[in-house]
Order: C-alpha cells, then sequence, then structure tokens
C-alpha cells in the first residue's frame, strides 16, 4: 500500500516538471501531489493513533492554496485571454 503512495509521489512529481505550458496543467498536478501526500498523512497518522486535527488543517490550507490557484487562473483569462505559464512576467505582479 505504501509502495503504490510512493510510485504516486513520484508520478505527481514528473508530471509537476514536465507539464509546464499552461497554468491549469500544472494546478492540477499541483492538487494531485497534494492529494498523495494527504493520502500519505492520513495512513501514518491513523497507524500511529494519533488526532486528526493535523489533516483537518492540512485540508485548510489546501482548499486555500486551490482557491487561490484558480484565481490567479480566471484572473490571467481575463486579462491576456490565455493560461500560458509563458506569457506570465513576474515583473509584473
Amino acid at each position: 500500500m505504501y509502495m503504490y503512495m510512493w510510485i504516486m509521489l513520484i508520478l505527481g512529481v514528473i508530471m509537476f516538471c514536465m507539464m509546464h505550458k499552461h497554468l491549469l496543467q500544472t494546478l492540477l498536478s499541483l492538487e494531485f501531489l497534494v492529494l498523495t501526500l494527504f493520502l500519505m498523512m492520513f495512513f501514518m497518522i491513523s497507524m500511529l493513533g494519533y488526532e486528526m486535527y493535523m489533516l483537518l488543517l492540512f485540508l485548510i490550507f489546501t482548499v486555500c492554496e486551490g482557491a487561490l490557484g484558480l484565481s490567479i487562473l480566471v484572473n490571467m483569462v481575463r486579462n491576456q485571454g490565455n493560461d500560458y505559464i509563458s506569457s506570465m512576467s513576474i515583473l509584473s505582479w
């Protein structure tokens, strides 16, 4: 079971590194990584018998990260008409 999670984590990192043309693809691969980390944390915490408050805090930060990413995506599409990462300039922020 843990081997599958490590494979999912490695595939998520590869997907995050390879798909860097569109912002939506990058956000989806980042959410896949976060989901894999959540599953790993869930199994570790449940195996050790700790409380699940850390998972709740992790999910809160994950939702905030997803909402911020989608707001940046909507803002880019409104202003530039596309979601290419190459058209995003760090200096314009």
